[in-house]
């Protein structure tokens, strides 16, 4: 026993340094720092927002030190950018906006995402501004008519625009003067469509950092101090941090997939089609189901889409006619005009001026005329099936052979396909004589005698008689 105490005394003085080391480095260890990494690339659309703010939420909850936005858009919608600027705000982390990598811009809606950032970033070669708002119609904001001597007159759409211009020129002027940026070139980018490369843009005090990439942003921001919406002031401790790189998920993708107006068009229809079949074919249960999934899954996505009601209402018209088309005797007016509604209604469905957002004439054209196609052919097997005789149930008894099986006290049974049946005859009836069903009253065949005494070579007869 004297002989192991050394040995048990060594293994307990390893086992209290080994101890001591591990809580040494489990400090450092959980103060590393940590940073989110979203990239934005594309259109500023209903899923881009949603990806931003969940992505600020989950960065939130497992208390990383900043996030960036690496942006490269040429703008998007106004509902989803201001979706993203008011959970920037309220953003208990710090948020950097990166326009990154190089030959990037921020354009538009990206410019006001950008000034809403704690940091504002570019990378050389990038670019930011002509945040100008698109009008109705796609043209810029009006300007004041100077002809005849009213300097000041302007039409209604041009009234509109304005509208439209000075409320997002107020909206980026407060974000500039709430994170101390250049207000002036805010506006400007509004109301001019001005634009300024990375290095014009950190001289005039519209960004604060130009990084070659996230890491060298990292180094560059460490120590600075950042005030938060809430009062705070957090000081950025980036130098060396994990990053981390968050990817849009499965969810981001299905609904980058849904919110566009091109397939939200053509899941209503599809619906519609669906729905359709089932209405004219009853029983087939998976046309009505997926037609009801595509039409639920198109209005979903114009409810996310600055979409017109009116535009929607024009093509459920549309469809409407070229669905009673196949079934009224209207000479091509019905099919004609529902073709048109629903043209007119793609058309006035969306007018964003955004590329991939607003429905082209001739892809509206063609789903028109590929849906009338659909719903004539549809129409035309529907009608054919209801004119065609009905050979199964109690449609299909008379005329079917049979031969008596038994009489019993004036009733008698026949088999009849397999099946037996009591049947009535003026005629008295033997076993084995070979009967023609001519109706059905009840569960009871009215029959007529085809041959007395029957057999195989009679009934083979009675068939061909059938026939």
């Amino acid at each position: 026993m004297g002989r192991a105490r050394p040995g048990w005394f060594a293994c307990g003085v390893m086992a209290g340094l080994l101890a001591i080391f591990c809580l040494a480095r489990s400090p450092a260890a959980a103060a590393e720092p940590v940073v989110k990494v979203l990239q934005v690339d594309g259109i500023i659309s209903p899923a881009t927002s949603d990806f931003i703010v969940r992505g600020l939420a989950q960065a939130a909850e497992e208390g990383a030190a900043l996030v960036v936005l690496e942006l490269d858009t040429p703008g998007g919608l106004d509902t989803s950018m201001r979706s993203i600027v008011r959970r920037i705000l309220a953003s208990p982390i710090p948020v950097a906006g990166f326009v990154s990598p190089g030959g990037a811009r921020a354009a538009s809606a990206g410019t006001f995402i950008l000034y809403a950032s704690h940091i504002a970033a570019m990378t050389p070669a990038s670019n930011l501004g002509a945040a100008t708002p698109v009008s109705i119609g796609g043209s810029g904001p009006a300007q004041a008519s100077e002809s005849d001597g009213d300097k000041n007159k302007k039409s209604d759409g041009g009234t509109l625009a304005h509208k439209a211009a000075n409320d997002a020129a107020a909206y980026i002027r407060s974000l500039a003067q709430l994170r101390g940026r250049n207000a002036d070139f805010a506006e400007q980018a509004v109301l001019e469509a001005r634009s300024l490369s990375a290095p014009e843009a950190l001289k005039a005090g519209v960004v604060d950092v130009i990084a070659a990439s996230v890491e060298d942003l990292l180094a560059r921001i460490d120590g600075r101090q950042v005030k938060l919406d809430s009062g705070a002031t957090v000081t950025l401790s980036t130098a060396g941090a994990r990053v981390e790189r968050v990817a849009p998920d499965w969810r981001n993708r299905v609904l980058e997939l849904v919110a566009n107006p091109q397939v939200a068009l053509i899941l209503m229809m599809v619906g519609i089609y669906g729905l359709f079949f089932e209405l004219t074919s009853p029983g087939a249960a998976l046309p009505g189901v997926a037609g009801l999934i595509c039409l639920l899954l198109g209005l979903y996505a114009f409810q996310m889409l600055p979409v017109n009601w009116a535009g929607v209402g024009l093509v459920a018209a549309g469809t409407a006619m070229m669905i009673a088309e196949a079934f009224l005797p209207s000479f091509g007016a019905l099919g004609i005009g529902g073709v048109i509604a629903f043209v007119l209604g793609g058309l006035f469905l969306t007018d964003t001026g955004i590329p991939g957002f607003d429905l082209s004439v001739p892809f509206l054209i063609g789903l028109a005329i590929v849906s009338a196609a659909l719903i004539a052919g549809i129409g035309a097997l529907a009608a054919r099936a209801h004119k065609r005789a009905v050979v199964s149930g109690r449609e299909e008894m008379p005329g079917l052979p049979g031969t008596v099986t038994s009489v019993d006290k004036g009733v008698a049974y026949a088999e009849v396909r397999g099946e037996s049946w009591r049947v009535q005859c003026k005629e008295p009836l033997s076993p084995g004589d070979d009967i023609q069903v001519v109706a059905l009253d009840g569960l009871v065949l009215q029959v007529i005698r085809v041959r007395a005494g029957g057999g195989a070579a009679l009934r083979s007869k009675g068939e061909r008689h059938v026939l």
